[in-house]
This record gives structure tokens, C-alpha cells and sequence, in this order.
């Protein structure tokens, strides 16, 4: 990467999303665009293709009589019907509003009545049903465009997303034009989309996400020329989260395909059969890979077993010289020859076999853990930004990158370290500001426009960002010291393959307890290895389990300081969820909500 990049790419972008998007169009028609599952095959659309069916969405919403920057929300999963209606909103000029397919009923109504949705776009009955039971609290929704559900009742209030196609053919004969012209009238600071973050107490936030801000997104990173038309993404990141909108923005700037399948299950089997160059995922899906590697080769044992030891040796000895910028000698070099051929090739055809690079965000990647898929040959390059930033604002470069950190800024923004080290960006990503919540939005932005972003941080000589804590997680115990939970959870979880959840607390206690969760999936195996009966409960309450999590804890506090040593903890009978509103849909933990929701636990560790 060069030592600086020419941010005059912000003086050339387009003026907005609709604009960015009709561009790739005309200049791809042919290139393929997006391939998705129909059954068990997959189907593949040129941009071509999906500027016509775009259009159609755009002028059926015109014939609905939506005006500029009115809200149209989208309550569904990943899936290449979501992107084609994120960008019919685009081109007809609306403000797309995300809604989690997993939001409870009472949530999905407040965000669409909080953000005044004309339309929505429901995927199936269940969405459809949601809206339903709040029908007589949302007096601006108009219609509801579904994807797969069921459209007969008594009313036309919902449609089908075929039907609002046909009412766009209409717009269209008689409209000719009118999609390029749309797309030519909106502002770059004109409203394009509203993201409700899923705050640990009190109701969502509306992030107000400008034109410019997605369009400067996806620009920086073609501009730093770490992707081209020559890649394949996978994508599926929910599109509800900053991160799946801001993938969307960089592939319409550079140009590549992208597979999209939001099944969370299918992932594993998806990146096998697409075989992309790249994807980017939050760290639990790491963590999980990590843990299964290691468990399924604990499981065969024997010689297997210490070849992978071996070779896992071997690879961490080579990547450390590199790191250093030194070169391995002609030793190590065979011996890793031998390495990637019996084991770190097999375990990058896993992830089929073409990756140049993961890119993890949303959440703090452990180092532990990028150091050992590194090792494997597999590049995994952190990235850091927040819904407020346009989810992207750092990331590592492939041929410029430190573990540990999430890079440098992008070009055309800046970073500044303010009071308690908080990190603080300034730059077109920056959001307008919180929907109707101006006091919130005084409190988050300054007047100069840094927006605060509540996380600590420090810099390097060259300018890369190592994330040190989240501040308002930062608790100080009894004695005086501060402890980073974050921190020592992370490390927990490289460090046991069976861990899902590892939440520590001890806010002006006198030391420090953790609430553990464990993976269904590896924990069955383990139980069935060492003779465990019954169901998840059931595996955790037993001796033999806990026994094998003391053993973790005791080599977890082995690297830690001594007042951030766990002194006790304990298994919860059921793992943490989206569901029981302990995680939020992009998998961090609800700390507030965990420690309400077990706080006779945690009293008695001190009793």
C-alpha cells in the first residue's frame, strides 16, 4: 500500500447512491452481479439484469407516491430480493430504514413508526404479522410489499413484490426516463438511510445515514485498491447492520459479483460451493471455525493429531519472522512446504479454497486467534467503524497490515484521540445525526463535527489504531484497578474451543466472576467422547464438564494480571441469544441485560 492515498476521489464520486448504482449499470451491463440460491442451486443475475428489475421496485414506489428522503422500511434477512429493494428506495429517491427479521413485534412497530414508514418491504407472514398487530399504531404506512407471504385479505393493504413490479411497468410506459432523472435530483446530503442501533437499554437510535456517506464508503476502498472487479464476495452479513449496507456500497464502487445467502447455517457448506475471494463476517464466526478445527482434530487424536500440533508449530514460527520482516530460512521453509501440504491446504479448501482475505468487524477480533488462521495462510484483516461512521472508517490493507490492529484510517477521514483516549473520527462517513433525539445527537457529535465514538483507543508511528476498550465497559474494581472486559473475554474464547459466551463482571467488587456459556454443536461431541448424557443442561450441570471449563479458567488467569483473575464463576443452564434480548442481532452481548437478568448470580459469588 502506498505511504498516502490521494483523497481527491471524494471530489470525483458520484452524487448518490441511485447515481453510483445506474453507473455500474451502464458500465457492467454484461458482468455478473449477484448469484443467489433458488433451491439447491444457484441463479446468476448481470447488472444489467438487476438495473431492470431495480427499476421496476423504483418507479412501482413513485406510483405509490413516495417522495424524496420518505422512509421505506425493510424487515427481512439477507437475500438478493433485500438489495434489490434497498436499491429501488435509492433510485426513487425514499430513505431505507433496516428492521432485523428477529425484532419482536413492539420493537419492528417502533422503529417503523418512530421512522414514519410509507412503505415496508416484510418478507414472509411472520413480518407481514408483526406490522399487523400494530396496524392501527402506524397511521403512515401505507402498503407493505412482501417477499413470500401470503397477499389475499380483505384489503390491498399488502402486496407482493411481482405486483409492485407491475405497478412500476405502468409508471414506466407512461414515465419514460424518470428513474435517471429521479436518481439525477437527489442531493448527496439528501437522507438515504435510517439504521436503528440496538442500544443495551432504552429504546433504538435512528442513525441518519447521508448519500455521500455510502458513496464515500464504498469509493475509499477502491481507492486503496484492495478489491477489483476480478473478486467474488460472499455476503451473509445481515444487510439490517451497517456492515452488509457498507459491503453493498463497495461493490457497487468496484464492480465484483457477490453471492448473497443470509443462512447463517449455511455458511460453511456456501463458501465450499462459491469458493469467493473474499467475505467479511464479525469475529464469532472466527471463533466458531477456530473452535471446530481444533476440536474435530482433538477428536481424531494419534498421529493426526500431532501432525496438526506440528505443523500449527511450524506455521506460527514462519508468520512471526514475517511479521518481524525477516525471511524464514531454507529449514523452516520446507518444513512448511510439508506443513501446507498435509494440513494448511486442506484447511483453506474448508473456506473454498480462493480467500485472498476475511475482513472482521463489528466487534473486537482476538489476536490470538487472526495470529493462528494467519499461520494457516489464511489473511483475516480487521476493520473498525460504528453505524455512525458508516460502518466503515479503519481497515488493514493485505499487503500492509498489524495484527492487533484495525489499520489506519481511511483516506479522506481523520482520527484524534480525545479525553480518556477515546477515538474520535471526522470525515464524510460521519452521520447527520440521531432521528428526533437532537439532545443525543449534541451528546455524540461535536460542533465541529468529530463524532465521538465512546470506544478507547491509541495510535502507532504509521498511524494504525489498536482498540483498548470500550469505555463505558471499562469498570474499576474495589481495590482500584480498571479491568477491559472485552479483553480478557476474547481470551477466554481463543483459548477454549468450547466457549459461545464468556461475560465477566466486577464493578467496585474486589475481584472479578464471569457468567460462561458453551457451543451446543462441539460441546455434543465432547460430551459423547467423555460419556455425558442428556441434554445441554444436563452436559454443563455434570463434574466432568465443569472440570473441563475449571481447567480453561485456570490457564485463562495464567496470562492475566492478578486483579483481573476470575476467582468464580459458574455455567448458565442455556446459551445466550437474539431472541431472549441478551444479544443484539449482530451477536455482542447486552452487558446491562446479562447482569439484570443474573444478577442474584453474580450477588452470591460475593456473599
Amino acid at each position: 500500500m502506498p505511504d498516502t492515498i490521494d483523497a481527491g476521489f471524494v471530489d470525483h464520486m458520484a452524487a448518490n447512491v441511485a447515481l453510483q448504482f445506474l453507473d455500474r449499470v451502464d458500465l457492467s451491463p454484461r458482468s455478473e452481479a449477484f448469484r443467489y440460491p433458488r433451491g439447491e442451486a444457484w441463479e446468476s443475475v448481470t447488472w444489467a439484469e438487476t438495473g431492470a428489475q431495480v427499476s421496476r421496485v423504483a418507479a412501482g414506489l413513485l406510483a405509490l407516491g413516495i417522495e424524496p428522503e420518505q422512509r421505506v422500511g425493510i424487515a427481512a434477512g439477507t437475500r438478493y430480493e433485500w438489495i434489490v429493494a434497498d436499491l429501488g428506495v435509492m433510485c426513487a429517491g425514499g430513505a431505507t430504514t433496516t428492521v432485523y427479521p428477529s425484532t419482536n413485534a413492539e420493537d419492528t412497530a417502533y422503529i417503523v413508526g418512530d421512522s414514519e414508514c410509507r412503505v415496508v418491504f416484510a418478507e414472509d407472514d411472520e413480518q407481514v404479522a408483526k406490522l399487523r398487530a400494530h396496524r392501527s399504531e402506524l397511521p403512515h404506512l401505507a402498503k407493505v410489499v412482501t417477499f413470500d407471504a401470503a397477499t389475499s385479505s380483505d384489503d390491498d393493504w399488502v402486496i407482493s413484490l411481482a405486483d409492485l413490479g407491475t405497478l412500476g411497468d405502468t409508471f414506466l410506459a407512461d414515465h419514460g426516463g424518470v428513474i435517471r432523472a429521479t436518481a439525477e435530483q437527489i442531493r448527496p446530503d439528501q437522507l438515504a438511510t435510517l439504521i436503528y442501533t440496538s442500544g443495551t437499554t432504552g429504546r433504538p437510535k435512528g442513525v441518519r445515514l447521508r448519500h455521500s456517506s455510502w458513496v464515500y464508503e464504498g469509493s475509499a476502498i477502491q481507492a486503496q485498491g484492495i478489491l477489483s472487479e476480478e473478486d467474488l464476495e460472499f455476503r451473509w452479513l445481515p444487510m439490517a447492520h451497517s456492515f452488509g449496507k457498507v459491503l453493498l456500497s463497495t461493490q457497487l464502487a468496484c464492480g465484483y459479483p457477490a453471492a448473497i445467502d443470509g443462512r447463517v447455517d449455511r455458511i460453511v457448506d456456501n463458501l465450499g460451493v462459491v469458493r469467493p475471494t473474499f467475505m467479511g463476517a464479525a469475529p464469532r464466526i472466527f471463533e466458531k471455525a477456530h473452535a471446530r478445527i481444533l476440536t474435530t482434530q482433538a477428536a481424531k487424536g494419534g498421529f493426526e493429531e500431532s501432525v496438526f500440533t506440528w505443523a500449527m508449530r511450524v506455521g506460527l514460527a514462519r508468520a512471526a519472522l514475517k511479521a518481524q520482516g525477516r525471511q524464514p530460512g531454507p529449514l523452516l521453509q520446507i518444513k512448511h512446504f510439508v506443513a501446507d501440504a498435509m494440513v494448511f491446504g486442506k484447511i483453506r479448501q474448508r473456506f473454498g479454497g480462493r480467500v485472498r482475505f476475511f475482513i472482521s468487524g463489528a466487534a473486537a477480533l482476538n489476536q490470538d486467534i487472526a495470529e493462528w488462521f494467519n499461520a494457516t495462510g489464511i489473511l483475516i484483516l480487521e476493520g473498525y467503524g460504528l453505524t455512525e461512521s458508516s460502518a466503515g472508517s479503519f481497515v488493514n490493507h493485505p499487503d500492509d497490515y498489524k495484527m492487533g490492529t484495525v489499520g489506519p484510517v481511511f483516506p479522506g477521514s481523520e482520527v484524534r484521540l480525545g479525553d480518556n483516549d477515546e477515538i474520535q473520527i471526522r470525515g464524510p462517513g460521519v452521520m447527520e445525526g440521531y432521528h428526533n433525539l437532537p439532545e443525543e445527537t449534541a451528546k455524540t457529535l461535536t460542533d465541529d463535527g468529530w463524532l465521538r465514538t465512546g470506544d478507547k483507543g491509541e495510535l502507532d508511528a504509521d498511524g494504525f489504531l489498536r482498540i483498548t476498550g470500550r469505555i463505558k465497559e471499562l469498570f474499576k474494581t474495589s481495590g482500584g484497578k480498571y479491568i477491559a472486559p472485552p479483553a480478557i473475554e476474547s481470551k477466554f474464547k481463543a483459548i477454549c474451543p468450547y466457549a459461545s459466551q464468556f461475560v465477566v463482571f466486577g464493578s467496585e467488587r474486589n475481584f472479578c466472576v464471569a457468567l460462561l456459556t458453551l457451543d451446543p454443536d462441539p460441546l455434543g461431541d465432547w460430551a459423547k467422547e467423555n460419556g455425558v448424557d442428556g441434554d445441554y443442561a444436563a452436559i454443563v450441570a455434570s463434574d466432568a464438564c465443569r472440570a473441563m471449563v475449571e481447567g480453561y479458567v485456570t490457564e485463562l488467569n495464567s496470562h492475566l494480571n492478578r486483579w483481573e483473575t476470575i476467582k468464580k464463576w459458574t455455567l448458565l443452564d442455556h446459551d445466550l441469544s437474539v431472541e431472549s434480548g441478551e444479544l443484539t442481532p449482530s451477536m455482542k452481548v447486552k452487558r446491562n441485560v446479562v447482569e439484570d437478568n443474573y444478577a442474584d448470580t453474580i450477588d452470591a459469588f460475593y456473599a
